[in-house]
């Protein structure tokens, strides 16, 4: 099983969705994380309520700090992805075990809306997004694959449809 922390600065909402998507597609395969360097400390409501109507369970989900997952007894994470341009940025922790890192930014659903059906648009368009990306994954035999190979796809994958346009120029 390998371990893969999917990273958020808020740990909010795109990485909550990550963690829950991940866990559910690589039931058997990985052990899904999520966390933030700036936690806001509760998920957004909208997208656990999207998480829960798609059959998520949403128990164990809680916004966290990157710090969680550095230094004695974290958990050895295997890759580690940011999901939003700013997290892409900052100044990662040392992750013990030197794990593959890759950058998958696509846009924020949080704040976007006025109502409650836009709100919950703006979540599905970003779970669809994500829920493309970890298919992707799942697809390639990553557990056989050497890290600068697997870095590669993590970051052609990042760039398909919906990336950031700083998502996209790390395939190049």
């Amino acid at each position: 099983m390998k371990n893969i922390l999917i990273l958020c600065t808020a740990n909010s909402a795109r990485s909550i969705l990550g963690e829950a998507i991940l866990a559910k597609l690589g039931e058997g395969r990985v052990n899904a994380y999520s966390a933030g360097s700036t936690p806001r400390g509760t998920p957004n409501p909208d997208g656990m309520a999207l998480l829960a109507d798609y059959g998520h369970d949403t128990s164990g989900l809680r916004s966290k700090s990157w710090d969680e997952f550095e230094g004695e007894g974290a958990p050895k994470m295997d890759i580690v992805i940011t999901v939003c341009d700013n997290a892409a940025g900052e100044t990662c922790p040392i992750w013990p075990g030197a794990p593959v890192q890759a950058h998958w930014g696509i846009p924020d659903p949080a704040g976007q809306g006025e109502t409650d059906e836009e709100r919950r648009a703006a979540f599905a368009a970003t779970y669809r997004l994500l829920e493309a990306r970890i298919l992707a994954l799942m697809a390639l035999p990553f557990e056989e694959m050497h890290p600068k190979d697997l870095k590669a796809a993590l970051n052609t994958i990042g760039a398909m449809e919906g990336a950031t346009d700083l998502a996209a120029s790390y395939a190049s």
